[in-house]
């Protein structure tokens, strides 16, 4: 059974989740979510090409998190801002093309609470009006759904961040993870996302050097093993192990192709 953490304790937890909004197209609505964060104890904030920048409602609506704000870093893709991250959860309201795990707001939680024991975390938030897009979200490992009425689905981007924020705050609070902060992971640490994408771009030129699909669009292939891989939380020493075996594979592939040539 989980042991309840003291305020200390939660609060170095929470300082390895990273709240990330993505293409933010109103100040105030960051001002908003910086609140939102510092009420359940987290001040990570990280921005990726807001439309526009901070102004002086963005800092009336932290209401006492200018803080957050101030600290905020500004990073120009996605990728940047979570290249560190073990794990990276996307907050989307409607199912897309990218077919990803769905967690309600309480496993997610849980979930980013497992990986933070080894480093950093993220969950991402999209622009107001349309969301994530599908590119962002391949870059996910799991996407996070609010259960709120069909009827009226629309959410405030501060209030999805709320609502985050507080079942992350529980979380904490209710056991969070292992106090000495070991790696939940038996293997090792989880692969961080810089790590799992370069393993990502390494398969896929394997794939090509391979000739595996014979003439096909590659994207289907593709999206279905990411998928596949995102399921295992890859370690470090997974992603080194898969890239040794790759990289002898597209030396075989070059060593054929030479032998090709010669013989013709």
């Amino acid at each position: 059974m989980a042991t309840p953490l003291n305020e200390s304790t939660a609060t170095g937890a929470a300082g390895h989740v990273r709240i990330v909004l993505v293409g933010t197209q109103h100040p105030g609505n960051i001002g908003a979510a910086a609140r939102a964060m510092k009420t359940m104890g987290l001040s990570q904030l990280v921005l990726v090409s807001p439309e526009k920048p901070l102004d002086d409602d963005a800092y009336r609506r932290s209401a006492g998190a200018e803080d957050v704000l101030e600290a905020a870093p500004v990073h120009a893709t996605l990728a940047q801002a979570v290249a560190d991250c073990r794990l990276v959860l996307g907050c989307t309201a409607r199912s897309r093309r990218v077919q990803l795990e769905q967690l309600d707001p309480d496993a997610a939680a849980g979930r980013l609470l497992h990986f933070a024991a080894g480093g950093p975390v993220a969950l991402v938030f999209g622009r107001e009006r349309t969301g994530l897009t599908n590119e962002e979200l391949q870059l996910c490992h799991a996407s996070v759904h609010i259960p709120s009425d069909p009827a009226f689905s629309s959410l405030n981007l501060a209030a999805a961040v709320q609502v985050l924020a507080y079942e992350l705050r529980r979380a904490l609070l209710a056991g969070g993870p292992a106090e000495d902060g070991t790696t939940p992971h038996p293997d090792g640490l989880p692969a961080t996302h810089e790590q799992v994408e370069g393993f990502f771009s390494q398969l896929a030129e394997t794939l090509e050097a391979i000739d595996f699909h014979k003439g096909r669009a590659p994207e289907s292939a593709m999206r279905k093993l990411r998928r596949l891989f995102l399921r295992t939380d890859l370690t470090v020493n997974e992603v080194r192990l898969l890239r040794g075996v790759l990289a002898d594979a597209q030396r075989m592939a070059r060593l054929a192709g030479d032998a090709g040539r010669l013989s013709s």
